[in-house]
């Protein structure tokens, strides 16, 4: 075979390469984002399965005696599960007496008040996670 006759096949394996290679890291790209998504929502999944718990150390909060070293170290504890949530993009939906908005609250009963439509009481809060409600606001709202 002459040189130039080897000099064809010679580009059609480099080109071959080339396009295998360039779909190489479009995989790895396209998994990458798969595993992105899926950390995601696992993520998602165990803040949704902490915020119980915070709801009942608000519930807590209420009965505690006060100025108690029992109360303070509970209120510590609460602080910390608030940051480490905060920690994890994880913010509460600031809602009372604003305008209710049915993306980020759900009203579960209604109460008299001045001007129709506002929340006038927090049943249990909401939150956003990454610009995403993970969990609506329940609300009384007025009517």
């Amino acid at each position: 075979m002459t040189k130039k006759g080897a000099k064809k096949p010679k580009e059609n394996y480099l080109a071959e390469w080339k396009r295998e290679r360039a779909d190489f890291l479009n995989y790895k790209k396209q998994e990458s984002e798969r595993l992105q998504r899926y950390i995601g929502i696992a993520k998602e999944e165990l803040l949704l399965d902490l915020l119980p718990v915070l709801d009942n150390m608000y519930l807590a909060e209420r009965e505690l005696p006060e100025d108690s070293d029992w109360s303070k170290g509970f209120l510590g504890i609460k602080a910390q599960l608030i940051g480490f949530l905060k920690k994890q993009g994880v913010e509460e939906i600031d809602c009372l007496n604003k305008e209710f908005d049915p993306h980020l609250h759900e009203a579960v009963a209604e109460v008299k008040g001045e001007k129709p439509g506002i929340i006038k009481e927090i049943i249990l809060k909401g939150y956003i996670l990454n610009n995403k409600v993970i969990r609506p606001s329940k609300v009384k709202v007025s009517k």
